[in-house]
């Protein structure tokens, strides 16, 4: 049985995506795949262009599971169905997901959007929905 560590990254700013990209590359290099949970294709295509280009220098390996590509073998995989096509032991929300699918992973990472008052109280929520559901949420 997994026990699930649930972090939450607190964010003064809307600077969401490039949190997320920060935090794929850190677990990426530990050795960790990477699930990145989104809402949508829409969503899923941004990531995937703001990867590609976010710095020249580097080169995070990724692959968006839209269906039509086998992502098994990717270390950092955008989905926004839960599915964990790449056996990830990380999960970064970039969006709310189901804690039956949280719960699958060794580490999620969410998101304490305190820029703006709605996205602190659903951020709040979703903690208090984590504790109650026995994963002892913590901050990162």
């Amino acid at each position: 049985m997994i026990v699930t560590q649930v972090k939450f990254v607190k964010l003064d700013k809307q600077e969401k995506l490039s949190e997320i990209c920060r935090l794929a590359e850190y677990f990426y290099q530990q050795n960790s795949r990477v699930m990145v949970f989104v809402a949508d294709e829409n969503q899923a295509i941004s990531l995937d262009r703001f990867l590609w280009a976010r710095d020249r220098g580097s080169f995070l390996p990724h692959a968006f599971d839209n269906g039509s590509v086998e992502c098994f073998d990717e270390p950092i995989v955008i989905a926004c169905e839960e599915n964990n096509s790449n056996n990830a032991s990380v999960l970064i929300l970039g969006s709310p997901c189901s804690v039956s699918f949280i719960s699958g992973f060794n580490q999620a990472i969410d998101f304490a959007e305190l820029s703006d008052p709605e996205l602190a109280e659903l951020s709040r929520e979703r903690f208090r929905q984590y504790r109650q559901q026995g994963l002892n949420p913590q901050m990162f």
